[in-house]
């Protein structure tokens, strides 16, 4: 079983950035701003998951237990994707998801500041090590795009929020009305955020209508690619315990590099890729001395 979680876990990796990378080709060509793009992969995912629960449980399975964190994980969700969508219509793809992979670092130190959760100084040493990493991509970036180049690292702080909010929350609904509430939240602040940008003029968030069937097929394909790629992780953290399936998301960042050469013609530099090979090296150790700190606690 863990094997058949392992396998969807990377068949989710590889999976994932073609989401990133159609939304990139929407925003950079002017088809659609990243703010509707955001939006709409939040209405698809809900709607989904409403077809989904109403089919199987009909509406009592749309009651959840803790509707109001879940509305507030989603606004923070969707608040972390708008940042991660903004930046990649101007960034390489690889360098953004590279950047957003400080997560898992950036996770730790909330952990230990908010919910006070031992964290030894060896994890600490690789947090440190992880953001050095960041800054070496960030850095050509931010000289060529200026502070749009740290919008992945605010999308993994909220990522990260996000993520933490789930600790709280526990397990007091199913994975799928989870889904519908959070994305309920998600097109909540998505859509405030598109109503301020379309009153001030901020064409990265404003509402840009169009009746053009290839866009909307685009729209259609990241959503049901989105849908599928979240779909595989939940199927594969079903069937394999966390810490071991955790390492196999920075396959993402190998799929975004061959879909930033393939459709943007794109590639990290060697100095890149020495920043990108840091981040997931302070990762991986993160994500190991946790669980041999597990093991020993569970001894």
């Amino acid at each position: 079983m863990p094997v058949r979680g392992m396998a969807l876990a990377v068949v989710g990796a590889l999976l994932l950035p073609a989401m990133d990378a159609v939304a990139k080709l929407l925003g950079q060509s002017g088809a659609m701003s990243p703010g509707q793009v955001t939006f709409f992969r939040f209405a698809i995912q809900t709607a989904f998951c409403l077809v989904w629960l109403m089919a199987f449980g009909g509406a009592a399975a749309l009651r959840s237990n803790r509707f109001g964190l879940n509305f507030v994980r989603g606004m923070v969700l969707g608040a972390a994707s708008l940042f991660f969508f903004v930046a990649l219509k101007y960034m390489p793809l690889a360098d953004a998801i590279a950047v957003f992979f400080v997560e898992p670092l950036i996770l730790t130190l909330l952990s230990f500041l908010v919910l006070r959760e031992p964290v030894g100084w060896r994890r600490v040493a690789a947090v440190i090590v992880g953001f050095g990493g960041a800054l070496i991509v960030i850095q050509p970036s931010y000289a060529v795009f200026g502070p749009v180049s740290l919008l992945p690292l605010g999308a993994a702080t909220l990522f990260a929020t996000y993520l933490m909010l789930n600790r709280i929350a526990g397990r007091n609904d199913g994975a799928m009305v989870m889904q519908f509430v959070s994305g309920l939240g998600g097109m909540a602040i998505v859509a405030v955020a598109m109503a301020f940008g379309t009153v001030a003029g901020i064409g990265d968030l404003a509402v840009t209508p169009t009746a053009d069937p290839t866009v909307w097929a685009l729209v259609a394909l990241m959503g049901s690619i989105g849908v599928a790629g979240h779909y595989l992780f939940v199927r594969a953290f079903q069937m394999a315990p966390a810490s071991l399936l955790a390492p196999f998301q920075y396959i993402e960042i190998i799929s975004a590099a061959l879909f930033g050469l393939l459709l943007f013609s794109e590639f990290p530099t060697p100095t890149k890729w020495l920043g990108i090979g840091i981040i997931v090296a302070s990762g991986l150790y993160v994500f190991w001395r946790e669980r041999t700190v597990d093991q020993k606690d569970g001894a």
